[in-house]
């Protein structure tokens, strides 16, 4: 029979540690991940929606495919930007197993893989996190860094400071010291670990802003034409990537950056599937500024539904 998992069951399938933990090893082991399909689809009065179709396989165990619906405007309704499904079917018969809600499973495994790669280029002591952008990523962004760092204050940026507030609250109701903040550049000079989670087609970051041993996550700017960091940020950075192919596509830090001339794509210094394997020790100084630029991937969605579905089964 068919399972299907509300936000809330998914939520409670993917529990930081884990996840983190199942994403490391799915980028070890690896799987069949066809490119993904991206689609612009307009919307009447307002910017284009983005349709994203992602499918991934382990031979013989398992077939999954998330279909993602992007609509910027809807942050003018009080709605999430992201929404959309997952599939999982059995590998061996191609039975369909479970429908997974799109939006918890993407939220927590873009999160979860920001962690990661924050546990092989963070600080050790990194205990400052900034993050710039108040959508539904934001909470997931801090409890997942807590979750691999001694995260002990939170500062919370975005255009909109009642955003920010409502960030904030949530924060603090998990435990977190947290504050608001209106002016980005006296906070980002302090940060340990700065998170950019926002649909911006416009520098926020600035290089001249970044302390030595700061690292940069970007989750944003999954479109070429997007990006949420100057090109200076990138020139000055130790540079990694989730997967390099994906980057170099769609990374709208990076993909500028190399057409300004400020970066070339050769300079990428290794990807996920690098640090999980041990191919690259990631940070190799304190002093060392990194950059982690992510667009997604079908493996990151695949791992993580197999971690809700296999979870569920555990508890049945």
């Amino acid at each position: 029979m068919t399972q299907v998992f509300s936000a809330e069951k998914t939520r409670e399938g993917l529990q930081w540690p884990l996840l983190v933990g199942g994403l490391d090893a799915m980028f070890k082991s690896g799987c069949v991940m066809p490119l993904r399909h991206h689609h612009e689809v307009e919307v009447p009065g307002e910017d284009s929606g983005t349709l994203l179709l992602m499918p991934a396989w382990t031979p013989g165990n398992y077939i999954g495919v998330k279909m993602v619906n992007v609509i910027p405007g809807n942050s003018a309704r009080s709605l999430p930007a992201i929404s959309g499904a997952y599939l999982l079917s059995s590998g061996a018969t191609g039975a369909l197993l479970a429908v997974i809600d799109g939006a918890e499973l993407t939220a927590r495994r873009t999160a979860a893989a920001s962690a990661l790669a924050a546990r092989y280029l963070a600080r050790a002591d990194a205990s400052h996190l900034l993050v710039v952008g108040a959508g539904k990523l934001a909470l997931n962004v801090i409890e997942a860094h807590a979750s691999v760092r001694p995260i002990t204050s939170v500062t919370i940026w975005a255009r909109r400071i009642e955003q920010a507030e409502e960030v904030v609250r949530c924060a603090r109701a998990l435990g977190f010291d947290a504050k608001s903040a209106s002016d980005l550049e006296p906070e980002a000079k302090r940060a340990d670990i700065i998170s950019c989670c926002t649909l911006s087609r416009m520098p926020l970051i600035e290089g001249a802003w970044l302390k030595p041993g700061t690292h940069v996550d970007l989750i944003g700017a999954f479109k070429p034409d997007m990006r949420e960091t100057d090109s200076a940020v990138i020139a000055k950075s130790s540079v990694f990537a989730d997967t390099r192919e994906g980057v170099l596509s769609e990374g709208g830090d990076i993909v500028q950056a190399v057409r300004e001339g400020a970066f070339k794509a050769s300079d990428i210094q290794a990807d996920l599937y690098d640090l999980a394997r041990g191919e690259h020790a990631g940070r190799s100084c304190d002093t060392e500024i990194t950059v982690f630029k992510s667009v997604g991937a079908a493996l990151e969605d695949l791992a993580a539904a197999i971690l809700t579905y296999e979870a569920a089964a555990t508890f049945d």
